[in-house]
């Protein structure tokens, strides 16, 4: 039987949407186990978005873990090959959520392209992070940055320093970046300058051409060149700006970084990006970059944006002809629209119209 997507709740649209948008550009389904050894976590714990772990013992006494993350049991599990793979995946993750501050199942669904990457692969990841934006609301922004050029301008800078700098840039915070660097005798002319360039895909060049980089950031720019070039001819260019303020962890990422809004909701709701550094620290000598929506966040936008619970109240009394009232009810819900039988109006309850069984 085929389900029709009004009687969805919205969690459950997005997820049918986004498997139908991967498996059209070729990306195939990737299942795995609720568990992993917890030594899996411990080892990337700084790559997860919450450090808090579920774990148990199995019965032959290793410490296990209830998954918090998909993305280190795709490269865990991934063969290396010449070949790019193109996964997706609709999984259930356990983590703390920041909407109830506590343990929770949360629906995650996500997409990785691992091997040996083009240019073609970094732009088509990055279409599918705005398309799938796209399907959740209309009213979206995704922000493109880059983790190889901020490295390039941070090179030589002491670890613990360039951990703080990183804060002030994801803040947009120029005045104690500039204090810092001061301090420590760093000059900060370049990291301000590209802290606060920002723009469309059109603009982007011009305006990093403008700001004296190094050699070491003619490869990230070259990148992001390429990257703008080929944007601008999509349909979703709009609604896809270049923020270098957006920050992943240096440990982990390497290349294009990206993190999604909708309109509504405070916190992004999609984060991704180019992490062949967490490739070599997994073993695996290849390239990856992927993304994660997180569906945990539309749960305040759902209930929000909810315009009506049921179309049809209908109201009946406990001494009418109750097959009748079922009759009616299965009559109604057969043309498509979403029926509530009740003896009274429920508190607080949205509906499109009031019928009374007569």
């Amino acid at each position: 039987m085929e389900l029709k997507s009004e009687y969805m709740r919205t969690e459950e649209k997005v997820i049918f949407a986004l498997r139908e948008l991967y498996s059209k550009y070729g990306y195939a389904q990737f299942k795995m186990s609720k568990f992993e050894e917890y030594d899996l976590y411990v080892k990337n714990k700084d790559f997860l978005v919450s450090d808090s772990v579920i774990t148990f013992n199995d019965t032959n006494g290793r410490l296990m873990a209830l998954k918090p993350d998909v993305t280190l049991s795709i490269i865990k599990n991934s063969a290396e090959t010449d070949n790019v793979q193109k996964l997706y995946y609709n999984e259930n993750v356990y983590r703390v959520s920041k909407n109830t501050h506590s343990f929770k199942e949360i629906m995650q669904t996500g997409l990785e392209c691992i091997g040996a990457l083009g240019k073609y692969n970094i732009c088509e990841v990055v279409t599918l992070a705005a398309k799938s934006l796209e399907a959740i609301s209309e009213n979206f922004v995704l922000d493109i940055s880059h983790m190889g050029l901020i490295s390039s301008v941070l090179d030589g800078i002491d670890v613990d320093i360039k951990k703080e700098i990183l804060q002030y840039i994801s803040e947009k915070n120029t005045h104690d970046l500039v204090a810092l660097c001061e301090k420590e005798n760093i000059d900060s002319s370049i990291i301000v300058a590209l802290v606060n360039v920002s723009g469309t895909s059109e603009e982007i060049k011009q305006k990093l051409a403008a700001i004296p980089f190094g050699a070491n950031s003619k490869e990230a720019i070259e990148e992001i060149n390429t990257v703008a070039d080929i944007l601008t001819s999509l349909p979703e260019n709009n609604k896809i700006h270049f923020d270098f303020s957006i920050v992943n962890d240096m440990n982990y990422y390497s290349g294009i970084v990206f993190k999604g809004y909708i309109e509504g909701i405070p916190t992004g709701i999609l984060s991704g990006g180019r992490y062949d550094l967490l490739m070599s620290k997994m073993g695996k000598k290849t390239g990856a970059i992927g993304f994660a929506v997180y569906l945990d966040f539309l749960e305040r936008f759902m209930e929000e944006t909810k315009e009506y619970d049921t179309d049809i109240l209908l109201l009946y009394n406990d001494t009418d002809n109750l097959a009748e009232v079922l009759k009616t009810v299965d009559t109604l819900t057969s043309q498509g629209s979403r029926v509530l039988a009740e003896t009274s109006v429920p508190d607080g309850l949205k509906y499109k119209t009031l019928l009374r069984f007569e």
